[in-house]
């Protein structure tokens, strides 16, 4: 139950979307502190962290079948390179007792499957690669397909709208976003977390050279980082069931969540390294638990970003405060407090 203020939709003097000029000059006249400090109200009493951790978890069933997929597709094709570039990336970015496990089985390659029923040892390995790509890929859409649907849920509390899309637009919106944003976004999670493991393992199978191996580790950092941005832009544009304004007045608080992505991300990857603890606690699960810790601070930095582009646009309509008021301080907002008293019966029948 969201108990923010609902954010009323505006536009400019002209009738147009709000721009980045109209974005930059209302954050000035609020100024970015007390701006930061009431997205983190309407955040938190949006239920944010909740939205956060239902995000997460959808996030985290989306990304282990899709590896699998990933694996599945080269077997498929006949491709043993290209599990081998899966599978050393994977090494390098899961932490815990797994990669020994993982390292052994890309030092032998493909296991020999004896021939049985006359059946091709090819063909078997091609069939168990089809299926592995179609449970993979179509149990990953869903898992996302709910992820966004989660994100819609989670910014509509942020922005004070109480109720979703009907189930079907919802889902169709949801799994629309999943293919065109959260295609951006795959893209460019893999070239920001997994490029320089994947670039390397690249160098290992395929021999691509220093130079080539160079220009990728340049420009994976701009290509990653503006599909990053573009991602979480159409995700703040389409995912709130309300008139948003325009994709350039959002552009600050997609950028915000980027920043904030890397940073947690970063907070994440050092603690998993530096803790010995870690893999010795969690052992073949560590990479599991990395993963949930990993989506958690990616849920929360998308939250907060919608929360600020969502305070940003109260503060332009001339909405300071963004709870509900509660003047009998009994935490129950005055708008949700009934307007009659409830009749209650006492024990002897009586109407109280």
């Amino acid at each position: 139950m969201s108990s923010v203020r609902a954010v009323p939709v505006t536009t400019d003097m002209d009738g147009d979307l709000l721009s980045a000029d109209d974005a930059w000059h209302t954050a000035r006249r609020v100024g970015l502190v007390t701006l930061l400090r009431d997205a983190l109200k309407r955040f938190r009493y949006g239920d944010g962290f909740s939205h956060a951790r239902g995000f997460a978890l959808q996030l985290a069933l989306a990304i282990v079948p899709l590896v699998i997929a990933g694996s599945g597709l080269a077997t498929a094709v006949g491709a043993e390179s290209v599990a081998q570039v899966v599978a050393r990336t994977v090494v390098a970015v899961s932490p815990g007792a797994g990669d020994q496990l993982l390292a052994d089985v890309v030092a032998r390659g493909p296991a020999e499957l004896p021939e049985e029923d006359g059946e091709p040892e090819d063909s078997r390995s091609e069939n168990v690669g089809e299926l592995a790509v179609a449970l993979g890929l179509t149990t990953a859409f869903l898992a996302m397909t709910s992820a966004i649907a989660q994100l819609e849920r989670g910014t509509n509390r942020i922005y004070g709208t109480e109720r979703d899309r009907p189930f079907l637009r919802k889902y169709t919106r949801a799994a629309v976003l999943t293919l065109t944003a959260g295609s951006s976004l795959g893209i460019g999670l893999v070239l920001i977390i997994a490029g320089g493991p994947l670039g390397d393992a690249v160098e290992d199978v395929y021999r691509w050279g220093d130079v080539a191996e160079t220009i990728f580790d340049v420009l994976r950092w701009p290509v990653g980082l503006a599909a990053l941005v573009v991602a979480v832009t159409v995700l703040f544009r389409f995912s709130p069931r309300r008139h948003q304004p325009g994709l350039s007045w959002l552009a600050l608080g997609a950028a915000l969540t980027v920043v904030l992505w890397l940073a947690a991300s970063g907070c994440v990857a050092l603690y998993v390294a530096v803790s010995g603890d870690f893999s010795d606690t969690y052992g073949p699960l560590a990479g599991i638990m990395a993963l949930l810790l990993w989506a958690t601070v990616t849920g929360v930095a998308l939250l907060l970003g919608i929360a600020v582009a969502a305070q940003l646009e109260a503060a332009r309509a001339g909405m300071g405060d963004p709870l509900l008021r509660d003047d009998d301080a009994d935490g129950i907002p005055d708008e949700l407090q009934p307007e009659q008293p409830v009749e209650t019966v006492s024990p002897d029948g009586g109407r109280a």
